[in-house]
């Protein structure tokens, strides 16, 4: 620039533009190292499918905690299997988005929020749980709720109600974000509710990947179910274990994903092996831990190819396909970010002024 400058023929003393002001010379033109970037596009809410999604998954989890919660006080077995089904995750779906509405109405408890939390939505809560239960059975004997189960599901609305809700009401979809390192996601910006906005947190993707490994098992295992006893069911099973190791084992593949891919600009096909020997290298470390108390919930000591009975080479294509699902899942988890709304006398003074220029406009 200072030889463009240099090379330019100068304007003499008496000409017009040589007599102005510096200000008006500078006038419009943008400060250096200052560039205008386009604004983001609006974030917008969760898409229904994914909200499904979550709501499936989450169901599922509460199942599998709930069923292997009830055989440890049976059986005291460090195993902690947990049982679920396909059938059930739709149930969940449609019973959570049915929730979902019902937390939509607590503007209507407006200064009456104990209402709304301890009576009114987990009454609901129950009513539709219990309904749920007794969906293949009303045609033939409807289940009898003990007082252990109510108080269960009266703890589970409170947390539905009070974190939950709350915690998925903050999440927001940004639709044409492009994938960045897990660097970047945290970035945070101004959202649209009054509040910051920023990526999940790592916690949060825990949480996610963890109850997604327990989908798949459950999936897996109902399956197999269903080829090897025709049971139609669909009734599978995982543990609590598993959630552990999932979620871990996803979040380390999700950084080696982001370092693999933006950092050395690896290909899919050049990717894949890592993930499987990484894969391999977590599920052996983890059954081998937990073996040593009895609390290993897998044995390939009868299927060909394995080692040690924890790992077998028969579930490599398996492991493949979720690998690549990975990648998908880390891309899905980069589009979300999180909304810190703003709550109490601000947010009121903003409806105020809101109904107040209203009625002005009116």
């Amino acid at each position: 620039m200072a030889g463009r400058w240099r090379d330019c023929p100068r304007d003499p003393p008496g000409s017009p533009t040589g007599d102005l002001p510096a200000t008006r010379m500078t006038q419009g033109r943008e400060p250096l190292g200052e560039t205008l970037e386009p604004p983001e596009p609006p974030l917008r809410e969760l898409p229904r499918w994914m909200r499904l999604y979550f709501y499936a998954m989450h169901g599922l989890t509460l199942d599998v905690v709930l069923s292997s919660a009830q055989g440890f006080l049976h059986r005291r077995d460090p195993k902690l299997v947990g049982f679920s089904s396909p059938y059930l995750c739709v149930v969940h779906s449609l019973t959570h988005f049915a929730l979902e509405k019902i937390y939509s109405q607590k503007r209507c408890f407006r200064g009456r929020p104990v209402v709304f939390h301890v009576v009114f939505y987990p009454s609901v809560y129950i009513g539709l749980q219990i309904l749920a239960g007794n969906i293949n059975t009303l045609a033939e004997q409807v289940r009898v709720v003990s007082g252990t189960q109510l108080v269960v599901h009266y703890i589970l609305a409170l947390y539905f109600s009070l974190v939950f809700h709350r915690g998925m009401s903050k999440l927001r979809y940004h639709p044409s974000c492009t994938p960045k390192p897990v660097s970047e996601p945290c970035a945070e910006g101004k959202g649209h509710a009054g509040g910051p906005r920023r990526g999940i947190p790592g916690f949060v993707r825990f949480l996610f990947y963890g109850m997604q490994g327990l989908l798949d098992e459950v999936i897996f295992t109902s399956i197999c179910n269903l080829v090897e006893t025709s049971d139609r069911s669909l009734s599978g099973y995982t543990s609590p274990w598993s959630f552990l190791m999932y979620g871990t084992c996803s979040s380390a593949v999700e950084k080696l994903y982001f370092h693999l891919r933006y950092a050395r600009g690896w290909g899919t096909l050049r990717r894949l092996p890592v993930y499987i020997c990484f894969i391999y290298t977590w599920e052996f470390s983890w059954g081998l831990v937990l073996r040593q108390f009895g609390a290993c919930s897998w044995d390939y000591s009868d299927y060909p190819h394995n080692f040690m009975g924890l790992v077998t080479l028969l579930y490599l294509p398996g492991w493949a396909c979720l690998s690549l699902y990975q990648d998908v899942l880390s891309n899905v988890l980069l589009r979300i970010r999180c909304i810190e709304e703003v709550e109490g006398p601000a947010q009121d003074n903003g409806e105020v002024k809101g109904a107040m220029g209203n009625q002005k406009q009116a």
